[in-house]
């Protein structure tokens, strides 16, 4: 040892005064250690992501008192892990929030990720693109995937032209062909998917990129587009006279399905399959599952033995379901002696879908302790429940305050598994490991940049949150409005005092309004 400081050229002093050095390097290490605590040497967790669709922060009862709705299941996870109070999804609304969580990149740097899309829309993540599947199979990990993709399909098509669906509900797919590019492209071993949310057609399953059941017909030779006295609601905007609509949030649109699909099952099939992955698993070799599920998205089709149970409606009711979901997962888990080394992740897409209407109706606020809902690009449409529970790896409950992007699950699953991100790739994911090891003091990033579905754009930076042009910019109205003469052209909340942006402080601090739009343009401008 001595002979290594003396030759050092790192560390020149040390030639004349190895004491010193070696007091030096003693103190170093003993302040990196209280810098960075250990994380646990427990060998490679398995990962389960369940990824709830369009599920609220205020829906778990752990997260919210005044909830309407029993999550035992959740609270469970919430009671035994870590839970983020200020967790968000990189975008508000399904296609680009999904392609955040499995890219560790803002979906605004692929235009073809940026927006929702269809069920015959082509893949929108670029080839050969590193996902967060892709890393961990680099690490040994056996993957998967089960439920909602709803980031295109590469589809094979009758007439050799890009799939599209006719006003008739038929398309130009060739559902006897495996598609072209699909999941198990991007990183899974194995994939059991419904393309896109269950509103949008096709009603198909694929295995590994070929249709399960090729007899196809379409939803109205299965399902009456009304049922007895229906009732219009609020939401029939997103469906036309063609589409199935039989109560609020009970609907789903014209087009093809397999003979076997059934909307109301979809959701079991799911996790069938996601029991029958993890009981093929051994100890011995780490996975990873990522289970997006397609509740409580519309169509809100609650099991009989939760519908009327909640105090939040059928979306209500179908979260409930959504928390048996978890226990589910949980429990086989325990039963295959795999749960105490497992890191379950639970969040959501985006906030929920739950307009000021649904809030009066049950005096259930989803989107608790936020503004506006999903499609926003106020907090309500991108704040998202995020919670892990790890039983050999998290030995205490906590709860992070930080800002937390749903992108940061890419760096840290990397970090945990000691697996070198390639550069270029998850350029938008920060690794939050000392969370995880229980510093709650840790700051995973200063700033994070927001969009809603309309193409707002916001950044939070510190306190402050500006938003780059007025209105919600998603479902809420007004979405959009033109700036008075005179007027603020966007806002500004601060939110360490208003984390209700109810104050717009963008003529109060004008000051604040170039460097805010400076840094916000500086990460959209970030070299890809």
């Amino acid at each position: 040892m001595q002979k290594l400081f003396t030759q050092s050229k790192k560390f020149p002093f040390c030639k004349t005064n190895n004491l010193f050095g070696l007091v030096l390097m003693l103190i170093i290490c003993v302040l990196v250690g209280f810098s960075f605590k250990p994380f646990p040497k427990t060998g490679q967790p398995n990962i389960v992501i369940i990824f709830a669709d369009d599920m609220g922060y205020g829906d778990i009862s752990a997260l919210n008192p005044l909830s309407k709705i029993s999550t035992p299941a959740i609270d469970d996870l919430v009671k035994n892990g870590i839970s983020f109070q200020n967790a968000h999804a990189s975008a508000s609304v399904c296609t680009p929030s999904r392609y955040g969580l499995l890219t560790g990149r803002y979906a605004f740097r692929t235009p073809k990720a940026s927006r929702g899309i269809g069920g015959f829309t082509p893949s929108v993540i670029e080839k050969d693109r590193l996902t967060i599947a892709g890393i961990l199979k680099k690490a040994g990990y056996t993957t998967a995937i089960t439920g909602k993709w709803h980031l295109g399909l590469d589809w094979a098509t009758k007439d050799n032209k890009e799939a599209q669906l006719s006003s008739t509900g038929y398309s130009n797919v060739d559902y006897s062909s495996p598609v072209k590019a699909g999941p198990n492209d991007f990183g899974f071993d194995y994939s059991y998917i419904h393309p896109a949310s269950l509103d949008i057609p096709p009603y198909v399953f694929l295995e590994n990129g070929k249709v399960v059941d090729n007899e196809i017909g379409l939803t109205t030779d299965v399902y009456p587009i009304r049922k007895e006295n229906t009732a219009f609601s609020w939401d029939k905007k997103h469906s036309d006279d063609k589409a199935v609509y039989w109560d609020k949030g009970v609907w789903w649109r014209l087009g093809e399905m397999s003979a076997s699909f059934r909307v109301e099952e979809c959701l079991e099939t799911i996790v069938n399959q996601g029991e029958n992955f993890i009981d093929q698993q051994a100890a011995e070799k780490p996975f990873f599952l990522y289970m997006p599920l397609t509740g409580p998205h519309t169509p809100w089709l609650p099991s009989d033995e939760n519908k009327g149970k909640s105090g939040a409606g059928l979306y209500g009711d179908f979260v409930m379901d959504i928390d048996q979901v978890v226990a589910r997962i949980k429990s086989k888990l325990e039963a295959e002696g795999l749960l105490e080394n497992t890191l379950i992740i639970f969040s959501s897409d985006n906030g929920a879908y739950w307009p000021a209407e649904e809030i009066l109706l049950h005096g259930h606020d989803s989107n608790k302790g936020s503004r506006g809902q999903k499609g926003d690009v106020w907090n309500g449409g991108h704040r998202v429940p995020l919670i892990m529970s790890w039983p050999d790896g998290i030995k205490k409950s906590n709860t992070y305050e930080g800002l937390v992007s749903l992108t940061d699950i890419y760096a840290t699953v990397a970090a945990m598994t000691g697996v070198e991100i390639p550069v270029g790739e998850a350029i938008d994911s920060k690794a939050f490991i000392p969370v995880l090891s229980g510093d709650m003091s840790f700051q995973t990033r200063d700033n994070m940049v927001h969009q809603s579905s309309g193409g707002m754009y916001a950044i939070t930076s510190g306190a402050w949150k500006y938003i780059d042009g007025l209105g919600s910019g998603g479902f809420t109205f007004p979405t959009n409005l033109t700036p008075e003469p005179n007027g603020p052209k966007g806002q500004l909340y601060q939110l360490s005092e208003d984390p209700l942006e109810s104050e717009n402080l963008f003529a109060t601090y004008p000051e604040m309004i170039p460097s805010l739009k400076k840094q916000l343009e500086a990460i959209k401008n970030k070299e890809k």
